[in-house]
């Protein structure tokens, strides 16, 4: 295999490298008949990557036709590929896939710690990529998908609706009237927003890791090894992948790394803060395993300008909690107010700058989706922030242009993760 001095894998090197890793494909008996190698050009195509789980919900895409789905258990190439239309074929190797040129578009659904490296070949390939929430592992992670999604020009956007179209959880309302408070000024100046299960929203507080594990076979239809990737070895025990692999740092991040795009890339949308980060983050966590995600009972994150956005653990108050709070009122659920009359004034008010949230659209015009590589970088960097500062239960300082923490060497050396040769490709 042909790789950079870093162990980059080159587009060049997928198919001269596939024997060495001992790559297989898998192709459905119904396959005859299947159509040409080269789609209608009106017609977007597309490739799933994993589909254990998020993967499996997406096999039907508007505007674009599935060729090929992709996964390194057996099982479920196996159980996806029997509901599939006969062209559809099966590979184990991502990089097989990435190597076919009459795929447009690759849908990432794997666990998280693969985001990064598969973003990055993808760009690298020439494919547009739609990415499953959260962005990335690491702050650093982020950065390389940047870098190489813009340097080779290729449409990419993370999986979370929130922003613009859909219902905002429990919230009752959509984003777009509250953007539409924000940016009245009805409220003032500056903003606290709140997530928490008191104003419609509780991260999956169960979502921890186990710290008794005790290793046990690998299944048959599981290649591990390619499933750890640039993850750290340890040993398989099956509380650490499919559904429960997100309670370990090594994958991501418990029910924050979990669900916390689908929160915090609307709030971030919301205080206009697409551009940039949090200077200070206060944690209030109970110590955690170095292995296993624990919970947490409070992030507050605050910006230069005096913003803040407070994640509150466990369960509801039973108080009336706004989820926006200024100087001049607050703001409920269901866009209720102690600001007399606002809520029946919001359809007044102006509406939010256009959004492109039309993915085959972006990607037939070539411009940038609603949610992108930058801003969904800064979305996902609030989660990592917050990681951090539970894993090492203190509080921080970051600077949000050279994205890096201000006299802290420990809470520094965890923006870029060390990778397993030879899957290091950031």
């Amino acid at each position: 295999m042909k790789t950079t001095s870093r162990n980059t894998i080159t587009r060049r090197g997928f198919i001269q490298g596939a024997a060495a890793f001992g790559l297989f494909t898998i192709v459905p008996r119904k396959v005859l008949g299947g159509p040409g190698n080269t789609p209608p050009s009106e017609e977007l195509t597309k490739a799933i990557i994993g589909v254990g789980g998020m993967g499996q919900g997406h096999i039907p895409y508007p505007g674009a036709r599935l060729l090929a789905i992709c996964d390194v258990d057996n099982g479920h190439l196996t159980n996806v590929l029997s509901r599939c239309e006969s062209y559809v074929q099966g590979y184990k190797d991502f990089r097989e896939v990435l190597a076919r040129e009459d795929i447009d578009i690759v849908h990432i659904a794997t666990p998280p710690h693969w985001h990064a490296a598969i973003s990055i070949a993808a760009a690298k390939a020439g494919k547009d990529i739609w990415c499953e929430k959260p962005m990335t592992r690491t702050i650093g992670e982020g950065q390389a998908v940047i870098k190489a999604v813009q340097e080779n020009e290729r449409i990419f956007r993370i999986n979370t609706w929130f922003r613009f179209t859909d219902d905002f959880y429990d919230y009752g309302s959509k984003v777009e009237p509250i953007k539409k408070v924000v940016e009245s000024g009805a409220l003032g100046w500056p903003l606290k927003l709140t997530i928490s299960k008191d104003t419609g929203f509780n991260f999956k507080f169960n979502w921890v890791g186990k710290t008794d594990l005790e290793p046990q076979p690998v299944p048959k239809e599981l290649d591990y090894d390619f499933w750890l990737g640039p993850a750290p070895y340890k040993p398989y025990h099956p509380h650490r992948v499919h559904q429960t692999f997100r309670g370990y740092w090594d994958y991501d991040g418990g029910g924050l790394g979990d669900m916390g795009q689908h929160y915090l890339d609307p709030a971030q949308y919301l205080l206009g803060k697409d551009d940039t980060s949090p200077v200070a983050i206060e944690v209030d966590a109970p110590q955690q395993h170095p292995d296993a995600v624990g919970t947490w009972r409070s992030i507050v994150m605050r910006y230069a300008d005096g913003c803040e956005i407070r994640l509150i653990g466990g369960d509801a108050t039973g108080e009336k909690v706004p989820y926006l709070e200024g100087p001049n009122g607050k703001l409920f659920k269901n866009l209720e107010s102690d600001i007399p009359g606002l809520k029946e004034s919001i359809e007044g008010m102006p509406a939010p700058a256009a959004q492109v949230t039309d993915f085959a659209q972006a990607v037939r015009n070539r411009t940038k989706f609603a949610l992108n590589e930058s801003n969904g970088h800064r979305s996902c960097s609030l989660i990592n922030l917050g990681k951090i500062a539970v894993r090492l239960g203190r509080n921080l300082q970051y600077d949000p242009d050279k994205q890096e923490f201000i006299n802290d060497d420990g809470a520094n050396r965890l923006i870029n993760q060390p990778e397993r040769v030879p899957w290091s490709m950031v």
